[in-house]
């Protein structure tokens, strides 16, 4: 393995094809650095409002908070070991669980993801960053601004992303640290309005709707987490294969852990908030950033739009970056850089549409929780294939797909794991019964247990009895398990077909300077 890594001016050429050993020059903490940079953001801090909003007591949306945070962690965390051992994205390694088109599901959860969460980073960090300067230089707040200060962070996103890999890693490795002083001088700034004993609409945990609130707290924290999920094979990738899985593991843990900076950030000010500009913190019209700024003192104007500037770079290159790389993995004729720049300008393009023309900005916000009601069976299933696997795979199999061609261990029934793909497809439409989010989407069970959203622990679960279930009563070829076997299900003697067709060389790999 090579000890010198490409220079930040070289656009990264890599797509979906395995990154060679020598180029694997990544650890464990820049996974941190990039799944914690990409968090560490204003988004976040709307997020960690909710429980107040909720009408939860600081402490107890406090401990809804942790709660949340803790067990997304812990779902998110195992998938970040399919990079460092195939050294692909994920969605290339869920063909080894779907089948050879069934990865197809991947590649567009994580597509429509990454769009849905670069435009939320595009208008809430262009949003703070207008309202502070407002307030700090008296610049007008009218669409003209608005729009300056989108295509400022898209455009800067975008040529981020086309760099690549260790461009974003630069950009990250600096967010992280300014970010996170910015959040630290922004608990001093409010310190002397906060109250630790902010009290809610909820004087104890008997109070008729409390476990509503509490519960539904707790999963909109943990859909943060859970949203990395089909991102995190991106950047891990880049790590080599023979780092302890231990420490891949606890990097992606780890950096969701840390996100309780902005999630208490966001918490102690929506209290404040609360107190002093109640308005802003109507349920029926919640304005968290326009609270934030209204209770901020004048000296805190500055670093709240370099938060956003920050911040929304962060979130925006980690998200984008996805996009490209997807993209490319699903139509193969396009490189990375093409399918970025390609994504890219349709995102901002959606981004202005959305915002000026059709007022999406809170239909998006829904929109993304239906992406991760998604997306939590398709997690399920990566992990339970892994363990079953024993964490084995076939790295020529894997690519296939990318090479346009046939067979191999994965190809299954013409392409399709029904047993994976069926897992997936009745376990999503099931949670999105499920859904509850009052003034935006009610799914059909959605009032069942009283009002809470279980959308995600009905998929959580759902997926795991039925996956493992019919691995059991109908078990996969022998030949998918490897050396060692299957652990916990059977096999079958069913044989599997040779590759055939395509391109055996696959996708081509070079680097390119600018």
């Amino acid at each position: 393995m090579s000890d010198k890594a490409p220079a930040l001016n070289e656009v990264e050429q890599f797509g979906i094809e395995r990154i060679p050993d020598a180029d694997r020059t990544a650890g464990p903490l820049d996974l941190f650095r990039l799944a914690f940079g990409g968090a560490n953001t204003f988004a976040t801090c709307v997020l960690g409002a909710f429980p107040i909003l909720f009408g939860l007591s600081f402490q107890q949306a406090l401990v809804a908070t942790v709660l949340g945070l803790v067990v997304g962690s812990l779902i998110l965390a195992p998938l970040a070991v399919f990079g460092p051992r195939n050294g692909v994205n994920n969605a290339v390694s869920s063909s080894a669980h779907l089948g050879v088109h069934g990865r197809i599901v991947g590649s567009f959860l994580s597509l429509l993801t990454a769009i849905a969460f670069f435009s939320i980073s595009v208008w809430s960090s262009g949003d703070a960053l207008v309202g502070g300067a407002h307030r700090l230089v008296h610049l007008p707040q009218n669409d003209v601004t608005f729009a300056l200060a989108y295509g400022v962070f898209a455009v800067l996103v975008l040529v981020v992303c086309v760099y690549g890999f260790r461009f974003m890693l630069f950009v990250n490795k600096i967010a992280v640290i300014a970010a996170s002083a910015l959040f630290v001088l922004g608990f001093i700034a409010f310190a002397g309005d906060f109250d630790f004993g902010y009290q809610g609409a909820f004087p104890s945990v008997s109070t008729p709707g409390f476990w509503a609130s509490f519960i539904g707290s707790a999963l909109i924290v943990l859909s943060n987490p859970v949203s990395f999920g089909a991102f995190l094979g991106d950047w891990a990738r880049y790590i080599p294969a023979e780092t302890p899985r231990r420490r891949v593991v606890g990097a992606a843990f780890a950096s969701q852990i840390a996100t309780l900076l902005p999630f208490l950030f966001g918490l102690v000010t929506a209290s404040i908030i609360a107190t002093k500009a109640a308005p802003y913190m109507d349920p029926a019209a919640p304005n968290y950033v326009g609270g934030l700024l209204a209770t901020a003192p004048t000296w805190y104007f500055l670093p709240v739009c370099l938060l956003a500037l920050i911040g929304g770079m962060a979130t925006g290159t980690t998200a984008l970056y996805g996009t490209g790389l997807d993209f490319s993995s699903v139509f193969t004729r396009f490189s990375r850089v093409q399918a970025t720049v390609f994504i890219g300008v349709l995102s901002i393009a959606f981004i202005f549409f959305g915002r000026f023309a059709m007022n999406l900005t809170q239909s998006i916000s829904t929109f993304a929780t239906l992406i991760i009601t998604c997306t939590a069976p398709w997690m399920v299933i990566m992990m339970l294939g892994w363990l079953t696997r024993r964490g084995w795979y076939d790295a020529d199999s894997l690519q296939v797909f990318n090479r346009r061609q046939r067979g191999g261990r994965y190809w299954f029934a013409h392409g399709w794991n029904w047993r994976g793909m069926g897992t997936w497809l009745t376990s999503a439409i099931l949670a999105l019964l499920f859904v509850n989010l009052p003034g935006q989407f009610v799914g059909p069970l959605g009032d069942v247990a009283g009002g809470v959203d279980v959308s995600l622990p009905v998929g959580l679960v759902l997926a795991a009895v039925l996956y493992l279930a019919l691995l059991l009563l109908f078990p996969e070829p022998r030949a998918v398990y490897g050396p060692d076997g299957p652990r916990l299900v059977r096999s079958s003697d069913t044989p599997v077909p040779p590759i055939t067709g395509g391109d055996p060389a696959g996708p081509v790999t070079a680097r390119a300077s600018v």
